[in-house]
Formats: structure tokens, C-alpha cells, sequence
């Protein structure tokens, strides 16, 4: 059985490819341009992915392809329907990445409340020792016991952020499709009102899509924090940008982004670098904790799917 990986760069390093040599033949690409991608899996059993775009196209001569696996939770760089029709499955992984989004959430919310890049530069740039004093409390910060934090996206991420920030004494409330007990049920409007936090954890959907624009940004306090860590086009990006410049929120912080990476005419050039805001290369899925899950489940859905189970299946 012949398993090619097609974008190993964007999984990070030191993963143990090795592990999938137990179904065959492995040959590992770090990088697959959308050009090469047809020629690289014609002779392969199962391919791995993350970010490549599997297409019709591409697909034309990989005549032996029965499984692709998905390094991800996400799926729509695959054409569902073609593969159907190949009688080609398609497995993604669900869940691996939960405790590194949500502590990157928690951390960025942190860093903006307690404006520690600023304190830093102040101490590593020796001001502090010049100073002569033994403390130094400019810019003030909040604490965040006593805030309220709204979540928008309350499955496994959101449900985690929401527990660790009750933790830190906040209140918290939400923002879901189906009403939950656990927590105060707003709209997302009312919980833009309210919110010393606002993060989204919400999927990426016709309906969620510019979810968060200029009619959200100026319900919300001018002290409000913004924190997106579902996808770029959750938000109206050139509102979001407007709406820092403009000082209508207190900050900022993404890790996801409409295009990936940054374009260089991207809304967010503008903001880049303000002390307020808190811009992240979609890192959020990949500590190295996740990265290993995800293999491993990888591993799992090719041997469910070679014992002819389903596991994990998207094309069902």
C-alpha cells in the first residue's frame, strides 16, 4: 500500500511519519503546489492532507486512491461529491485541537487585559531600571474577575474557554444555535452589548459568515475585547480593522484569517503592530500536544478503514 503525504511544512516538527510505515510504503512531500499535486498521488492508496485543495481535476489519474485523511477537523479543500462518485472516503479528525485553541484564547485575552508586551518593553528596554522606581503601573490594566465574557460557538472550544474563564471569575454567557442550560442564552447582538470579551468559536457557515460587522462592533464597549479563533470570515475584517483604528473597541486579537496567509493589501496591515492588538499565524490547533493526537488519530481512521469500519468518515 503506497500512503503519500502531500504538505508535511504545515504540520510542524518533530512528528514521527515512521508511525505510518505499518501500512506500507510512506513518502512524505513538505510542500505540494497545486500543479504537482495530480502526478504525486496517481499511484498512492491514501493520501494525507492539511491545507491542499483535493479537486476533480487532480483527481483524474489516481486511479488506485481509496482514502484520503484529513490532518484537520475541516474539509472543505476536499470535493465531497467527486469522491463519492470515486468511491473515494474521505476521514477527518474531530476534537484533537480543543485544549490549544482554547488556551491560546485565554492567553490572548490575558495579554490584551493585562497589556504584559507593553510592561515587558518597559523592563527590556531598560526604562525600569532608569527609572528608579520600584514600580511602574502605565498603561492601567482590569482585572478580569467581575467581566463578563460571551462566548459565541459553544461546543468543544467554547466550552472549554467558558470553564476557565469562570475560573478567573468572570460571568459568562453565549451565544449558541441550540439554548443551553449551563449558561445565560443571548443574541449575538445583546451578547455584543454586554461583554467585556467577546470569542468566537462558531464554524464557518453561510449564516456565520460576517457574523460580527459594523452593526455588532458599535454595540459593543469601547473597552470590549475581540478575540477570533474560528475563521477569518466569521468577521467583517475591514469593519474589524475600522473599528480598532477607530478606538470603538479596547482590542483586538485573531489567529484566523479570510486569506491565509496575510495578502499584503489584507484590512489588518493596518492594525498590525498596535498595542492593542494581537495578530497570530493560525498557530492556535498546533501544540505539540494536538499535533501528536492528530497523527495518532490519523492512524486510527486508516486501520478502522482498512478493517473495513467507519471511522471518522465526512463522505457519509
Amino acid at each position: 500500500m503506497n500512503i503519500t503525504l502531500l504538505d508535511s511544512e504545515t504540520l510542524g516538527d518533530k512528528l514521527d511519519f515512521s508511525l505510518l510505515e505499518t501500512f506500507g510504503n510512506v513518502t512524505v512531500y513538505s510542500h505540494t503546489d497545486p500543479e504537482q499535486v495530480a502526478e504525486r498521488i496517481e499511484n498512492a492508496d491514501i493520501i494525507i492532507i492539511n491545507k491542499v485543495k483535493i479537486n476533480k481535476e487532480n483527481l483524474v489519474k489516481a486511479k488506485n486512491l481509496k482514502l484520503i485523511c484529513l490532518f484537520a477537523t475541516g474539509y472543505d479543500n476536499v470535493n465531497l461529491d467527486h469522491c463519492r462518485e470515486k468511491g473515494i472516503g474521505v476521514c477527518n479528525v474531530k476534537g484533537y485541537s480543543t485544549d490549544s485553541v482554547a488556551q491560546l484564547t485565554v492567553a490572548m485575552a490575558l495579554q490584551l487585559a493585562c497589556r504584559i508586551p507593553e510592561y515587558t518593553h518597559y523592563v527590556n528596554t531598560g526604562a525600569y531600571t532608569k527609572s528608579g522606581m520600584s514600580n511602574y503601573l502605565e498603561p492601567f490594566y482590569y482585572e478580569l474577575a467581575g467581566k463578563t465574557w460571551g462566548i459565541i460557538g459553544l461546543g468543544n472550544i467554547g466550552k472549554k474557554v467558558a470553564k476557565v474563564a469562570e475560573a478567573l471569575g468572570c460571568t459568562v454567557v453565549v451565544n449558541k444555535r441550540t439554548p443551553v442550560s449551563d449558561y445565560e442564552n443571548l443574541s449575538v447582538d445583546d451578547l455584543c452589548k454586554c461583554a467585556d470579551i467577546i470569542s468566537l468559536h462558531t464554524p464557518l457557515t453561510p449564516e456565520t459568515k460576517g457574523l460580527i460587522g459594523k452593526k455588532q462592533l458599535d454595540l459593543m464597549k469601547n473597552t470590549a475585547i475581540l478575540i477570533n479563533v474560528a475563521r477569518g470570515a466569521v468577521t467583517d475584517e475591514v469593519e474589524v480593522a475600522q473599528a480598532v483604528l477607530n478606538k470603538k473597541i479596547g482590542g483586538f486579537a485573531t489567529d484566523v484569517y479570510s486569506t491565509e496567509p496575510l495578502c499584503e493589501n489584507h484590512p489588518f496591515n493596518k492594525i498590525m503592530g498596535m498595542k492593542n492588538v494581537c495578530l497570530t499565524p493560525h498557530m492556535g490547533w498546533g501544540a505539540y500536544e494536538a499535533r501528536v493526537r492528530c497523527l495518532n488519530e490519523i492512524i486510527k481512521n486508516i486501520t478502522s478503514f482498512i478493517n473495513g469500519e467507519k471511522r471518522n468518515r465526512v463522505d457519509l
